[in-house]
C-alpha cells in the first residue's frame, strides 16, 4: 500500500541515526512495530490483578520432563 506522509525530516534523521536502519522505510516501518507492541504490553499490564489464578495449577509439574 503506497502511502504519502508529511514526516518531520528532523525527527525522521534522529530515527535513523539511532536505529541504525539504512532506509526511512524500514525505520518507518520499525517505529510503527516498536508502537503497536508497546501497547499491546500495556493492555497486559491493565490485566495485572484482574484475572483469577488458577488454584489448579502446579508449576512443579510443569518443569519435569
Amino acid at each position: 500500500m503506497a502511502t504519502n506522509l508529511a514526516i518531520d525530516d528532523k525527527l525522521l534523521k534522529e530515527a535513523l541515526l539511532i536505529s541504525g536502519l539504512k532506509t526511512k522505510k524500514d525505520t518507518v516501518n520499525y517505529a510503527l512495530r516498536e508502537f503497536v507492541n508497546r501497547h499491546k504490553q500495556l493492555e497486559i499490564i491493565d490485566l495485572f490483578g484482574k484475572l483469577d489464578p488458577d488454584t489448579d495449577y502446579d508449576y512443579k509439574q510443569a518443569r519435569e520432563r
